[in-house]
């Protein structure tokens, strides 16, 4: 009777330890794969580039015309000779988001190459441009750092007030809209072409010829769900929205009267937008026109 009592009590001792040795096992894996999920959707500072260097610009002075400018802010090719950029790109998540207000602190770019000309903020003083951001203060509001590097004057271009403040903010604006939304978004601004007419009327150049005022402003938004390795991530479905302005005064408030392709852009441009993405995918995104909403 004892030996039978004993092994009733052996069984049920290994039962306990075999339902305590389970539990052990399963319980730890709950809060790692919260993790997962949460790092999955996390925003964060993802590299400027991460979709192509459109120009192939280089860090080197002999690319005076094609001059790489690298910030933690943003990425662009500096033409020295036209005084403003040939396009800047940034990256756009809720991480870059903060409650910094606008520095307004229009600066010289110290990090030019030593003896090229330095654009100031007196370069546009009553020429009927704005400086125009290529990447927005309010894309940089993190910190005071931040925000304070979208307002050197290598980000400029001289704008139609009416296409800066109205037409180009709306985008602006919508871009902010879709990342509250829970995307991140890869954004390359420029212009190109020479000759704009702003509340003073026409002109070609700024600041006794040192400042090239352009034809056209162009945008392209690449706008992707919030996760890793975006570059991949960019499918044929991806939206993808192009616009091309005419740097005039007298252009329309709505941005989505502009929707053109990628590959009208790059026509005009000469450069390889989104070369980082898959040569299949970029054949199909790179001929839409977006028809997606605009607000």
């Amino acid at each position: 009777m004892s030996r039978t009592l004993s092994r009733m009590l052996g069984l049920a001792l290994l039962t306990g330890l075999a339902v305590s040795c389970s539990k052990e096992a399963v319980e730890p894996a709950s809060p790692a794969i919260s993790s997962q999920v949460a790092d999955a959707v996390t925003a964060t500072r993802d590299n400027n580039m991460a979709l192509g260097n459109p120009s192939g610009a280089q860090a080197n002075t002999s690319f005076y015309w094609n001059y790489l400018v690298t910030k933690s802010q943003f990425s662009m090719s500096y033409h020295r000779d036209r005084g403003t950029p040939n396009w800047v790109s940034w990256h756009l998540s809720s991480a870059w988001l903060g409650s910094t207000p606008r520095q307004d602190n229009f600066a010289s770019d110290n990090s030019l190459p030593t003896g090229w000309y330095r654009v100031t903020s007196s370069s546009y003083t009553g020429s009927g441009f704005d400086r125009g951001h290529n990447a927005p203060s309010a894309d940089r509001t993190g910190s005071v750092a931040d925000n304070s590097a979208t307002f050197l004057m290598t980000n400029m271009m001289p704008q139609a007030p009416n296409n800066n403040q109205r037409a180009w903010a709306n985008l602006e604006n919508y871009c902010r809209t879709l990342v509250n939304a829970g995307n991140e978004l890869y954004i390359i601004a420029g212009s190109y072409g020479k000759g704009g007419t702003g509340s003073a009327g026409y002109k070609t150049t700024l600041d006794q010829g040192r400042v090239t005022v352009p034809a056209r402003c162009w945008k392209v938004v690449v706008v992707l769900p919030v996760g890793t390795s975006d570059a991949a991530r960019v499918t044929t479905s991806t939206r993808v929205i192009a616009i091309d302005t005419p740097n005039d005064n007298s252009i329309s408030t709505t941005w989505s009267t502009y929707r053109t392709s990628v590959n009208a852009i790059e026509q005009a441009t000469g450069y390889d937008l989104l070369s980082a993405v898959a040569a299949s995918v970029q054949t199909t995104i790179e001929a839409k026109v977006d028809n997606g909403p605009t607000s």
